[in-house]
């Protein structure tokens, strides 16, 4: 007897065990379980009844809301396919990703109905537009429409190799591309990450990541698995985070780097709001040692580095912790924390290869880049074959992301491979200087990129920002950097700017900065 792996299972479960306990918090409105599945019942009825039948895609422009939250059920168990929406992009952004998905319905926030309105024209395939909150002409109203109907609807057979929902990649280099995800992909990587983020019902999750973002990084399934309760934030600022830390007594959240960069770094008064004991997951980016060292040494947290993609659902590796780490200093083991570390149990086979497709020794020295095959990959690109035939050749999904594997097996990215400053022959990777350059008591947040150089062919360049208050000239970091590494990897000049580009997940786009280089002198 086999049942299909979905993470609406973790629905069913959790609604039979736990429907008194508190599902979900959005400001002030707190809702149980039952309460909370019950409007996802109705939504669904509602969406049966406006004609979006399995198969179709329904778009979704919103912060971290309980609305948000209620799509990644309501629409998935009528075999209908979520697409979210990143909301930080352009409105010609919107009509590519809302066109190209080929969407019947939109469903909005009250921060981007007027954003929404101006591109309608460019919209043809959109038949229903969804005001989740407030008010709008020619726009339908989601309380009042699921007051007014009842739970009934018709469960569809649910495969668990149907697609369940289309996240858009960044598209820094090129157009965005449609990561098509599917229910075994999603099962696969909540049951992973409970292995190494265990939660149990009492367990209260605060929403820093953006829900959108590769499905909360399953999180909205994930927290409901173990029954614990969704603490909704619609902006991800440290007083916010800190006060509801307070609040609602917050157990675990997920960040990526820069997030923990802000949060290590607000005032004093908030930081001692903060619970001690909070599991923070940070994955997005490679974390800088000294940001680990002090989250777990400062505020008693306890952070656990996780790797993969969009493409991965997203996780295929963990950091994990061995005994022999425990009796470390705490600068050490930081260092191994910032590492991807190994497979989870459920994700697949990782390998790092050279050119020629053979894996590199286990040295913490040889680059080569990072493959991965398993339950978790993709089942492709939404409509795009041959960007999916490029990325999953050879039976292997290619991450594009250049690592190390060390002599413990644990791997380590050293760069994106587009970001690796080859300056006179030499490889050098940029999280390796900016993890450096992190470790100057004035540097907050750093970027290196390589802009062209005369002489060198490549030289890295640092974009920096400074502590509030701190200050340091060019010459005392290049002078930093150069005490703390081979001196041709230190930076060959500074701009020191007041913040660094991000996407909406806090991943520094380093081609912008790129694009600054005319105006850069190196030497």
């Amino acid at each position: 007897m086999e049942t299909p792996l979905t993470p609406l299972e973790f629905a069913r479960r959790t609604r039979k065990l736990y429907p008194e306990r508190v599902a979900v918090i959005d400001r002030e409105s707190r809702r149980t379980y039952e309460q909370f599945f019950d409007r996802c019942d109705r939504w669904s009825a509602v969406l049966q009844k406006i004609g979006i039948a399995p198969g179709d895609r329904v778009a979704y422009l919103s912060p971290n809301t309980h609305a948000q939250l209620e799509s990644f059920y309501a629409v998935p168990q009528i075999g209908a396919v979520l697409v979210p929406l990143n909301y930080r992009l352009t409105a010609d952004d919107f009509v590519y990703l809302i066109n190209h998905s080929g969407s019947r319905m939109i469903c909005a926030d009250r921060d981007y109905l007027e954003t929404i309105n101006g591109i309608r024209e460019q919209l043809p395939k959109v038949e229903h537009f969804v005001a989740l909150t407030g008010e709008a002409q020619g726009w339908l109203h989601y309380e009042a429409m699921i007051s007014a109907c009842s739970p009934e609807f018709t469960r569809p057979e649910i495969h668990e190799t149907d697609l369940l929902t289309i996240n858009y990649t960044s598209g820094t280099t090129s157009r965005p591309k449609g990561v098509m995800i599917t229910h075994r992909n999603a099962w696969m990587n909540s049951v992973g990450t409970l292995l190494y983020a265990p939660m149990t019902c009492a367990d209260r999750y605060l929403w820093t990541l953006p829900m959108f973002h590769a499905n909360g990084w399953t999180f909205v399934w994930t927290v409901t698995a173990a029954g614990a309760t969704h603490i909704c934030l619609r902006k991800c600022e440290p007083r916010a985070v800190f006060e509801l830390m307070k609040t609602e007594q917050v157990t675990t959240l997920c960040a990526a780097p820069t997030v923990l960069i802000s949060l290590a770094n607000a005032p004093e008064n908030l930081r001692r709001l903060a619970p001690k004991g909070i599991h923070v997951i940070t994955a997005g980016a490679p974390p800088a040692a000294n940001t680990i060292q002090r989250l777990e040494q400062d505020l008693g947290w306890t952070i656990t580095h996780v790797y993969g993609l969009t493409e991965t659902a997203p996780f295929i590796t963990v950091c994990e912790s061995r005994v022999e780490h425990a009796s470390l200093p705490i600068g050490e083991r930081a260092a191994i924390k910032a590492r991807q570390g190994v497979e989870l149990i459920t994700s697949g086979e990782l390998r790092v290869v050279d050119s020629e497709g053979n894996d590199v020794p286990h040295d913490g020295a040889t680059q080569g880049e990072i493959i991965a095959r398993g339950n978790v990959v993709m089942a492709g690109y939404y409509d795009d074959p041959e960007a999916t035939a490029k990325a999953l050749r050879g039976g292997w999904f290619h991450t594009g992301d250049a690592a190390v594997v060390h002599p413990d097996g644990y791997a380590e990215i050293r760069d994106r491979l587009k970001d690796v400053i080859i300056s006179g022959g030499e490889n050098i990777s940029s999280v390796e200087v900016e993890g450096v350059l992190l470790r100057h008591p004035a540097v907050q947040e750093v970027a290196i990129v390589g802009f062209p150089h005369e002489k060198w062919g490549e030289a890295p360049h640092a974009f920096v920002v400074l502590h509030e208050g701190a200050s340091a000239d060019e010459r005392e970091l290049l002078d930093f950097a150069r005490a703390n590494l081979a001196h041709f990897k230190a930076p060959h000049s500074v701009t020191f700017v007041n913040e660094l580009p991000k996407t909406a997940t806090g991943k520094i786009q380093k081609y912008i900065l790129r694009k600054q280089q005319p105006a850069i002198a190196l030497q």
